[in-house]
Protein backbone atom coordinates (compact mmCIF):
# COMPACT_ATOMS: atom_id res chain seq x y z
CA UNK A 1 0.00 0.00 0.00
CA UNK A 2 1.39 3.27 -1.03
CA UNK A 3 -1.15 5.82 0.08
CA UNK A 4 -0.01 9.32 0.72
CA UNK A 5 -1.97 11.60 2.92
CA UNK A 6 -1.65 15.32 2.73
CA UNK A 7 -1.81 16.76 6.18
CA UNK A 8 -2.44 20.40 6.73
CA UNK A 9 -1.22 21.70 10.02
CA UNK A 10 -4.04 23.65 11.57
CA UNK A 11 -3.77 25.26 14.96
CA UNK A 12 -6.17 23.98 17.57
CA UNK A 13 -8.72 26.77 18.17
CA UNK A 14 -8.42 26.12 21.90
CA UNK A 15 -4.79 27.23 21.64
CA UNK A 16 -5.41 30.53 19.86
CA UNK A 17 -4.83 33.86 21.55
CA UNK A 18 -7.95 35.82 22.41
CA UNK A 19 -8.82 39.26 23.76
CA UNK A 20 -10.05 39.54 27.33
CA UNK A 21 -12.15 42.65 28.04
CA UNK A 22 -10.10 44.81 30.40
CA UNK A 23 -13.15 45.55 32.53
CA UNK A 24 -13.26 41.86 33.48
CA UNK A 25 -9.88 42.18 35.22
CA UNK A 26 -9.15 43.62 38.65
CA UNK A 27 -7.35 46.97 38.82
CA UNK A 28 -4.21 45.35 40.22
CA UNK A 29 -4.13 42.89 37.32
CA UNK A 30 -4.36 45.72 34.80
CA UNK A 31 -1.66 47.62 36.70
CA UNK A 32 0.61 44.56 36.53
CA UNK A 33 0.07 44.26 32.77
CA UNK A 34 0.74 47.99 32.32
CA UNK A 35 3.98 47.74 34.32
CA UNK A 36 5.07 44.67 32.35
CA UNK A 37 4.32 46.50 29.08
CA UNK A 38 6.33 49.56 30.18
CA UNK A 39 9.35 47.56 31.29
CA UNK A 40 9.23 45.26 28.27
CA UNK A 41 9.50 48.16 25.84
CA UNK A 42 11.51 50.64 27.88
CA UNK A 43 13.23 48.76 30.67
CA UNK A 44 16.41 47.99 28.75
CA UNK A 45 16.63 51.22 26.77
CA UNK A 46 18.72 53.21 29.24
CA UNK A 47 15.59 54.89 30.50
CA UNK A 48 15.96 55.71 34.16
CA UNK A 49 12.29 55.18 35.02
CA UNK A 50 10.40 53.05 32.46
CA UNK A 51 7.22 53.26 34.56
CA UNK A 52 6.91 57.00 33.91
CA UNK A 53 4.70 56.08 30.93
CA UNK A 54 2.36 53.89 32.97
CA UNK A 55 -0.44 56.46 33.03
CA UNK A 56 -0.24 56.87 29.24
CA UNK A 57 -0.32 53.09 28.75
CA UNK A 58 -3.27 52.74 31.16
CA UNK A 59 -5.12 55.46 29.22
CA UNK A 60 -4.47 53.52 26.00
CA UNK A 61 -6.01 50.43 27.61
CA UNK A 62 -9.03 52.47 28.71
CA UNK A 63 -9.48 53.79 25.15
CA UNK A 64 -9.08 50.34 23.59
CA UNK A 65 -5.86 51.28 21.79
CA UNK A 66 -4.18 48.46 23.73
CA UNK A 67 -6.04 45.28 24.66
CA UNK A 68 -5.40 42.31 26.91
CA UNK A 69 -4.39 39.23 24.94
CA UNK A 70 -4.58 35.87 26.70
CA UNK A 71 -2.52 32.87 25.58
CA UNK A 72 -4.19 29.65 26.77
CA UNK A 73 -1.12 27.57 25.90
CA UNK A 74 1.23 29.45 28.22
CA UNK A 75 -1.55 30.71 30.51
CA UNK A 76 -0.26 34.28 30.27
CA UNK A 77 -1.73 37.66 29.44
CA UNK A 78 -0.12 40.72 27.90
CA UNK A 79 -1.01 44.07 26.38
CA UNK A 80 -0.74 44.73 22.68
CA UNK A 81 -2.58 46.41 19.81
CA UNK A 82 -6.04 44.97 19.03
CA UNK A 83 -4.98 43.39 15.73
CA UNK A 84 -1.38 42.56 16.69
CA UNK A 85 -2.00 38.86 17.38
CA UNK A 86 -3.56 36.22 15.18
Amino acid sequence: MNESFSTVSEQDPREELFVVPADMLADDQILGLVEEYCTRYHGLNDQENPLVEASRVKAAVDKGELVVWFDPVTNTASLDRPQAQR
